[in-house]
């Protein structure tokens, strides 16, 4: 069975990843999300959060599965069985940085090997960062996101300003 993995924060998952996502399942008999629980950030959503709205995102994909994780990709890559590591490239500043942690955990882990997926056109500028962004100011972010997620993403807002 050919296993691969998708890591990122997904804070929030956008119409970006979910291009990748189902681009890299198609290549793969099992696709593993993996969200990376990363104890230095301090992301808007919880970890169990992005993994219920990533759930909720790829429900029609049979072969696709969502874990939390933390520590080394290459130490969950191991977990799950998978060999391909999947990225998605933005643009020429995002390769470089990538490259960099492809060497590094094909060094680390000879047997594992990284896909770059160059984003589809009408994804080359979003981020996570920029829905943050628009949704912080009360902005339109509904063509950024999944329609499945826009309104657990306004509900957060609010409670955010609600607390300041």
């Amino acid at each position: 069975m050919r296993v691969g993995i998708y890591p990122g924060s997904f804070d929030p998952v956008t119409k970006g990843h979910l291009d990748i996502i189902r681009r890299s399942a198609a290549m793969v008999d099992k696709l593993v999300i993996g969200v990376l629980n990363n104890s230095k950030k301090q992301p808007v959503f919880s970890a169990a959060e992005r993994k219920q709205m990533l759930e909720m995102v790829i429900a029609d994909l049979p072969n696709v599965s969502v874990e939390v994780f933390d520590g080394l990709l290459v130490d969950f890559a191991k977990q799950q069985d998978a060999k391909i590591i999947f990225r998605g490239l933005r643009a020429v500043t995002d390769f470089e940085y990538e490259l960099q942690i492809a060497q590094l955990n094909r060094n680390l882990n000879p047997e594992l090997d990284t896909v770059f997926l160059v984003t589809s056109v009408e994804y080359a500028y979003l981020s996570s960062s920029a829905v943050r962004e628009l949704a912080s100011y009360g902005g339109d972010f509904s063509n950024l996101v999944p329609e499945q997620i826009q309104t657990l993403v306004e509900e957060k807002y609010k409670k955010k300003k609600a607390s300041n």
